[in-house]
């Protein structure tokens, strides 16, 4: 790890994520509910899910900006405790300004994960980028790091772990799970 990435996610106190392609593996899954109407659906990653709560556990917020609705979203918002959840958005960067005042955050203490164009400009405005590893080349080139892990495959787990370690709280995260 470089000094300019450690510094980056030594200060991280919002990691803000687009979702398809990055919380889930991108694939929306169509099911026919009861009464024919069709019903979106996405799978995703449980580790992804307990690393945004360790996150929470010292202070560091979490949220979503994604250019697509889901009720699927919106009940893993509930269910990692996501201060902002935000949907149908495409153009991304009014909803960080919103976010940056609401949350009082200096930019410079944000983190953004994306995977494809419309999360570039989120990228370049925040102080740490990240890709994930199935992210369009581009993406990866503006990014501050790339994740090994694919997204909705742990990508965010990956880049929680870097952050509590970069913030010196991995120890105790290993200590409560009695990992040694």
């Amino acid at each position: 790890m470089t000094e300019d990435l450690q510094t980056r996610l030594a200060r991280i106190r919002l990691l803000l994520m687009d979702v398809d392609g990055v919380l889930t593996n991108g694939k929306l899954y169509q099911v026919p509910a009861p009464d024919g109407t069709m019903v979106e659906t996405k799978g995703f990653d449980s580790t992804d899910g307990i690393a945004l709560q360790w996150l929470s556990w010292y202070g560091i917020q979490a949220g979503v900006i994604s250019g697509r609705v889901s009720p699927a979203t919106v009940e893993r918002a509930k269910q990692v405790k996501l201060a902002y959840v935000y949907q149908g958005h495409i153009e991304k960067i009014p909803i960080l300004d919103e976010i940056t005042e609401k949350s009082g955050i200096p930019r410079a203490q944000m983190a953004f994960v994306g995977d494809d164009f419309t999360d570039i400009v989120v990228m370049r405005r925040v102080g740490l980028g990240v890709a994930v590893a199935n992210a369009r080349p581009e993406v990866k080139r503006a990014a501050h790091y790339v994740t090994e892990a694919e997204g909705g495959a742990g990508a965010i787990r990956e880049i929680a772990e870097k952050i509590l370690q970069a913030q010196g709280h991995w120890p105790a995260i290993l200590e409560k799970y009695e990992v040694e």
